[in-house]
């Protein structure tokens, strides 16, 4: 694992709650029964913390425009981050037609992450409801494969209303399984290194899959596939998306045999491994884009798709309709 001043960035989680709700979503969409909104102090102390980070610093969800006070929120930005270029946004595009133009006032094109899953047929998740510690029974190799997740590697630490974290999954899953927080939003925690942070590791990793290779899913389907292990922490922590049986055990003998010559040699790129070169869940989506065009659903017929309300193939042909007319996301 890399230490926290190495990250290219560091994300800010204003919310959990998001209007779409992705399979396997990296943030547990569907399963939390209230989301959480972060209040502007915290918000300024959050950004007060990472102080002398050398990084960008990010603005995230969830969706971070659904919080109420987004403009409010994109205003600290500009105030204690004063060079543009050191901001970024993730966001699936709600309310964009109002917010755009704060939004670019606040950040630059180019780090604007904008997924608006409006093509069914584009973005995987990789399933991180499936615990690596009911797959991997050999516990030295475990925590050699966790060791170099692909996550932790290539994505962030983050900041919740519960503390500080060294990965945003191991901070999503302590809101979902009410776990104890993370580190205090105090000046200097960013430059924690693995040593510092092994109890978060070992409290959080054995419980995820983001290391562990396999087959990775679409992310428009209305379940997610979770391990038994799991399963019962969801039903323990009642989950509202595990209450209405939107989920799947998953084959958990077809990983194992997926996973059978893992290793846990790393491979020439961060968080691959040499035995399993065809597995990159980082490319989760064919390229990135910074505003509208990905595709031609609306937003409520993405959520439909995701909740099953909507067939998979509804969803292709009204897609194709509107690509023969040239109508974008139902315009």
């Amino acid at each position: 694992m890399r230490p926290l001043n190495e990250m290219s960035v560091i994300q800010i989680e204003v919310t959990n709650g998001c209007h779409l709700q992705c399979a396997n979503c990296t943030r547990f969409v569907g399963h939390h029964r209230k989301p959480f909104y972060m209040d502007l102090a915290m918000v300024e102390r959050a950004l007060d913390s990472l102080e002398g980070f050398p990084g960008h610093i990010g603005l995230m969800g969830g969706e971070p425009a659904l919080h109420p006070q987004f403009p409010e929120i994109c205003e600290l930005y500009r105030k204690k981050i004063p060079q543009k270029e050191r901001r970024e946004l993730w966001t699936a595009g709600y309310k964009w037609e109002e917010y755009k133009e704060l939004i670019r006032e606040t950040f630059l094109e180019k780090y604007i992450a904008y997924n608006d899953h409006s093509d069914p047929d584009e973005g995987t998740h990789q399933p991180l409801l499936i615990a690596v510690e009911e797959v991997i029974d050999d516990r030295d190799l475990m925590w050699k494969v966790i060791d170099n997740c692909w996550i932790q590697q290539r994505w962030s630490a983050s900041i919740t209303p519960k503390g500080a974290f060294f990965c945003e999954v191991a901070a999503a899953q302590d809101h979902l399984f009410d776990g104890p927080g993370g580190w205090p939003i105090e000046k200097g925690w960013w430059k924690k290194t693995p040593s510092d942070f092994r109890d978060q590791v070992r409290r959080y990793c054995c419980r995820c899959s983001a290391a562990l290779p396999m087959a990775v899913p679409n992310n428009h389907e209305p379940y997610d596939f979770i391990s038994p292990g799991n399963a019962k922490r969801l039903e323990g922590s009642r989950s509202p998306k595990f209450l209405q049986s939107r989920y799947r055990i998953a084959d958990m003998e077809a990983i194992r045999r997926y996973a059978s010559t893992l290793d846990g040699i790393p491979g020439p790129v961060r968080g691959s491994f040499l035995s399993h070169p065809e597995w990159t869940p980082w490319n989760y989506r064919r390229q990135v884009w910074n505003a509208p065009g990905e595709g031609y659903l609306t937003a409520q017929e993405v959520r439909s798709l995701q909740t099953g309300v909507l067939s998979r193939e509804e969803a292709i042909r009204l897609r194709d309709s509107r690509m023969q007319a040239g109508t974008p996301e139902g315009r």
